[in-house]
């Protein structure tokens, strides 16, 4: 069980691998999978501490021969914007190691600029290597954004918004939402077809005691 093992960096679904690089994260969705789960598919995603990125390449490296992989993913129990330089050097480590062989993506609520001040972070995203950004925006305005996402950094869903805006030229981007009452889907649905981006949506999976 996931409780019982040592927290992952590494994890993998399928033919995916997923990189949880950090615990940390500027929104507090209701809906996060670690308001009421230690991890995923019995992985333990609840870091103990925010590891280095020397610790997350070592536990990469014993992971990346295993298989034929079809994609690397940023996704975990936070934000990978919160660690934007080490994202960029995991990044920098596979196409030196792996070329082009691993299509990358990062999953992430779009809050990247707010906490990387003075960074262009899509640009620094697509010289990296980085092909795909999916934005978590599970909101068609402000105030469904506050109730739902809870975000802790104030203009956080204008900041989800320009993050789109700013990435769509340079990266493959969709936009995502999760299926909940509060969300009109078809409003976000129109939000991504005004910017160019595609739209999906995710499964909420509640919680079950």
């Amino acid at each position: 069980m996931t409780q019982n093992q040592k927290p992952k960096t590494v994890y993998w679904l399928e033919n995916t691998l997923y990189l949880n690089i950090t615990n940390k994260c500027s929104n507090n969705c209701y809906f996060c999978f670690k308001r009421y789960k230690q991890g995923v598919d019995g992985f333990n995603l609840t870091l103990s501490y925010e590891p280095t990125s020397e610790e997350i390449i070592s536990e990469l490296a014993t992971v990346l021969h295993m298989r034929s992989w079809n994609s690397l993913v940023f996704c975990g129990f936070g934000e990978p914007t919160e660690r934007l330089n080490m994202l960029l050097e995991i990044v920098n480590w596979v196409r030196m190691h792996f070329g082009r062989s691993i299509k990358i993506r990062l999953d992430t609520n779009g809050l990247g600029y707010i906490l990387n001040p003075g960074k262009d972070v899509a640009a620094e995203l697509k010289r990296a290597g980085v092909e795909k950004v999916s934005v978590s925006l599970n909101a068609e305005d402000n105030e469904t954004y506050e109730e739902v996402c809870k975000p802790i950094i104030p203009g956080a869903y204008k900041a989800a918004i320009n993050f789109i805006c700013s990435a769509r030229s340079l990266l493959e981007v969709e936009v995502t939402a999760v299926r909940l009452p509060e969300v009109d889907l078809k409003k976000i649905q129109a939000i991504a077809d005004s910017l160019g981006v595609a739209f999906r949506v995710r499964e909420y999976i509640p919680c079950f005691f």
